[in-house]
């Protein structure tokens, strides 16, 4: 269960982060001031894992500082767990840890150990009581054999690790995640992903992940927030925002030459028809207005002399969704 400073209950359907309003404008002296966030509102909930994007420049970094309050926004409000950042910044800051920037968030010449007693003393909790739970991570996260040693004799990907588990350790109810798999292998990548959709199911978190690595979002969060000019221009689940780009698309591999008017007969049922040659094959690519029309296009190339190696429908990625939301415009 959830619990605020003075031990009562918060229920699970408050937010753990609000904002609402929020703006931040740098001033520069002898230039137009920089604009990064604007009127920004969004809230977020225990058991949420939610991936936050944006290209470089979008305000993803001056939001997370924000609601860290090591920025103070030029207008709007800020609660974390109820408590607002900026004139509660104490009691809030209490239920929010960060990694924001992989390894540079702890000491190299601790021990993980050392570095998950010295973060979690920093946050006002005793290490013995928590000793357990701290045991736990290391397991979970695969560093318990390599605990005592410093950090700079490990690899970067458990520096990395080492990183998060300071962060979780502390046990609050938000957690923000700045690239989290940057420089990682991609073992030890996937591993953290693993641990990563195992803490949103066990419900007793809020996690933010900021990433420019789209698998690493797709495959760990259900919702997702973009970004563009400060301001957001998508706020969805990954399924809705792949469904607003879903398309009737299709690749076909074709053995055997086909007659010379396939792509004249094929342009008259699909669009965005392209043919091309790969050695002995042909590769066809095409869009149709409902699915009914395989089955034409089906019977086309069998007209034309042709048989079908394979077939699929071409599925959006969210690296593709998201290109087209910030190309496009507003898809919120």
């Amino acid at each position: 269960m959830l619990v605020d400073m003075e031990g009562a209950p918060v229920p699970r359907e408050a937010p753990v982060l609000r904002i609402d309003g929020l703006s931040k404008v740098f001033p520069r002296r002898g230039k137009p001031p920089v604009r990064a966030v604007q009127d920004v509102g969004l809230e977020l909930r225990a058991g949420e894992i939610v991936g936050l994007l944006g290209p470089n420049g979008a305000g993803k970094t001056t939001i997370i500082k924000c609601a860290l309050g090591l920025i103070r926004p030029t207008a709007g409000d800020i609660a974390i767990c109820d408590h607002d950042v900026h004139t509660r910044h104490g009691q809030a800051i209490q239920h929010a840890s960060a990694v924001l920037e992989g390894a540079r968030n702890v000491y190299w010449r601790l021990t993980a150990r050392e570095n998950i007693r010295f973060f979690t003393g920093l946050h006002g909790l005793d290490y013995r009581s928590n000793r357990a739970y701290c045991e736990e991570l290391l397991e979970r996260f695969g560093l318990a054999d390599r605990a005592n040693e410093p950090l700079v004799n490990l690899s970067t990907g458990m520096r990395q690790k080492v990183a998060v588990v300071s962060a979780l350790a502390k046990r609050t109810q938000l957690v923000f995640l700045d690239e989290p798999t940057l420089g990682l292998d991609v073992e030890t990548s996937l591993e953290l992903r693993s641990i990563l959709r195992e803490l949103a199911a066990e419900g007793q978190r809020a996690i933010v992940v900021s990433s420019h690595d789209m698998d690493v979002i797709q495959d760990v969060c259900r919702r997702v927030i973009i970004l563009k000019e400060g301001r957001v221009v998508a706020d969805d689940t990954v399924e809705s925002l792949l469904g607003l780009f879903r398309t009737r698309s299709y690749h076909l591999v074709l053995r055997d030459g086909p007659s010379p008017d396939l792509a004249g007969r094929l342009g008259a049922v699909a669009t965005n028809l392209s043919l091309g040659r790969r050695g002995a094959q042909t590769e066809l690519n095409f869009t149709l207005p409902s699915a009914e029309g395989l089955y034409t296009v089906i019977d086309i190339v069998r007209q034309a002399g042709a048989v079908i190696e394979t077939i699929a429908q071409k599925e959006p990625d969210l690296e593709e969704a998201f290109l087209r939301v910030i190309r496009g415009g507003d898809a919120a």
